[in-house]
């Protein structure tokens, strides 16, 4: 057997020691070809070493650009948030004309990480036709497919993977908010099963979330908070959150701006091209993303992290974490024009080709509103609100990424609850320091009033009227949102008070909320 063999023969085992050796040895056999340099690096991720693999791969890169060295390189600078080096990484795996089925599909998760989904398609469809027996493969097209609006395409795939593995909980998560449930045709018996079966607390809360959602689409709004509340409480208990985490970052930044932007920072970057639409989640921030990119002068880029990273990038902080108390303090010592240059090296490997101005609609930019404008004092901003109740309710029945600490808070009604109030109070802050420079949006006025609201949010934008922002709904391009049916359709007010059917599990909320003096008239 051949030192690539073996090399290769043992990181399918998982015995990275003799694979780094093979690979070691085969680099020094061969030190003008890529093959020992691209398994040495392959040995060091493996073992969860991307600082060191990155070298290897860039040596074995060098050496002959072959699809799957490339690929792999680019899963690692993804890694490392590189996103500009990732996307031509992956583009020149794709030219280099990839083969097998791994390759493929790295392409294919790269570019999907990147938020281009139209372009991760065509790998994962090369991927699943060269394994079609490789679930995985079929899960990642079939996930591209929803974000990309071919929804019976996904739904194929999905059942396909549940044939082979009924108890597959993200499938049945992602079959239940793919479409509308209804009394004459719905999954509750097949989950059921699933739920019965489920072993994992991690498959049992899909499954219970996939059930809630099933639910509220029937009409069972007893049903529906029943496996919401078991399966909120179990995730709550498993990750140890407490309030006072999310208080601390709250409290962190109204110490930073108590009297405004810091003493020392000077101007920021004077670019026009960003428009930020914030807010809490699922109060229509994807809608208004939608409007905005349908006219023709704005592209979305998608929930880009590139304000959370720089901000942490200047304040130079060593936490793991991309926002914690002492990041914020650190900041106070950034400079905003270097905050400023630093967004827009990130944000622009995202930005549509062709467009003058692009969204980054990450709803948790609301927490950088100082930041924004003191580094982009052209910029604009739009917070969405929507009705407090219904706040609460939407982030309560909504699966987030369970990984994301941006969402920690979202496993408790009361957690939410104390959650919107900082929203709240901190949204006043930014109004008192920033006048007039964030539009506070009501969801309910928009859909209420659509010409009106959409005339409204384009002149805070700087826009000119566009009809086909009415049109939103036909804007083909990819939703990688929970709301990605609701904005293929035209807008309509189903979602306006439906916390209303949950009016007696939400007093306590409701009670509270208005003992915080928040408006729920």
């Amino acid at each position: 057997m051949s030192l690539e063999a073996l090399a290769r023969a043992a990181l399918v085992r998982g015995d990275l020691p003799a694979a780094a050796q093979a690979a070691q040895r085969l680099a020094m056999a061969e030190p003008d070809k890529p093959g020992g340099f691209f398994l040495l690096g392959m040995a060091a991720a493996e073992a969860g070493q991307v600082a060191k693999a990155l070298p290897m791969l860039e040596q074995a890169v060098a050496r002959g650009g072959e699809a799957e060295h490339l690929a792999q390189y680019a899963r690692l600078l993804i890694l490392l948030r590189r996103d500009g080096e990732a996307a031509k990484a992956a583009r020149d795996a794709l030219t280099a004309g990839p083969g097998d089925a791994l390759t493929l599909d790295t392409i294919g998760c790269v570019l999907a990480r990147l938020g281009d989904h139209e372009a991760s398609v065509a790998p994962f469809e090369g991927a699943v036709a060269a394994e079609p027996g490789n679930l995985g493969y079929r899960y990642n097209l079939a996930a591209a497919c929803g974000f990309v609006g071919r929804v019976e395409a996904a739904r194929d795939h999905y059942e396909a993977i549940l044939r082979a593995n009924p108890g597959d909980a993200r499938v049945h998560y992602a079959l239940a908010i793919l479409s509308r449930q209804s009394v004459e045709a719905n999954s509750v018996p097949r989950l059921e099963t699933a739920l019965g079966e489920a072993t994992r607390p991690e498959d049992r809360r899909r499954i219970r979330y996939a059930l809630a959602k099933s639910h509220e689409d029937m009409g069972n709004a007893a049903e529906a908070f029943a496996h919401l509340s078991v399966a909120n409480a179990a995730h709550k208990q498993a990750i140890g959150y407490d309030f006072a985490q999310d208080a601390a970052i709250f409290d962190a930044i109204e110490r930073l701006f108590a009297d405004g932007a810091p003493k020392t920072w000077g101007r920021g970057l004077d670019e026009p091209a960003p428009i930020f639409v914030v807010g809490m989640p699922r109060t229509g921030t994807t809608l208004v993303d939608r409007i905005l990119s349908s006219h023709q002068q704005v592209g979305s880029a998608g929930e880009l992290q590139a304000m959370p990273l720089a901000v942490k990038q200047l304040a130079g902080t060593r936490s793991r974490l991309v926002i914690d108390p002492e990041t914020i303090a650190a900041s106070a010592a950034a400079d905003p024009l270097a905050i400023g240059r630093a967004y827009m090296a990130r944000a622009s490997h995202h930005r549509p080709e062709g467009k003058a101005r692009f969204v980054d609609k990450l709803p948790a930019n609301f927490l950088y509103v100082g930041h924004i404008l003191c580094a982009l004092p052209q910029a604009r901003i739009v917070c969405l609100r929507r009705h407090p109740m219904d706040t609460v309710w939407s982030n309560y029945k909504n699966l987030f990424a369970s990984q994301s600490a941006y969402y920690a808070y979202s496993y408790d009604l009361m957690d939410i609850a104390r959650y919107y109030a900082r929203f709240d109070r901190l949204m006043a802050l930014w109004d008192r320091l920033f006048p007039g420079r964030v539009l506070q949006l009501s969801y309910e006025a928009l859909v209420a009033d659509q010409e009106g609201g959409t005339r409204l949010l384009l002149a805070h934008c700087g826009l000119d009227w566009d009809e086909a922002c009415l049109s939103f709904h036909e804007n083909e391009a990819a939703v990688a949102t929970p709301s990605a049916a609701q904005v293929r359709r035209p807008l309509n007010a189903e979602a306006v008070g439906r916390w209303k059917r949950h009016e007696g599990d939400l007093s306590p909320v409701h009670e509270w909320l208005t003992a915080q003096q928040i408006a729920l008239d």
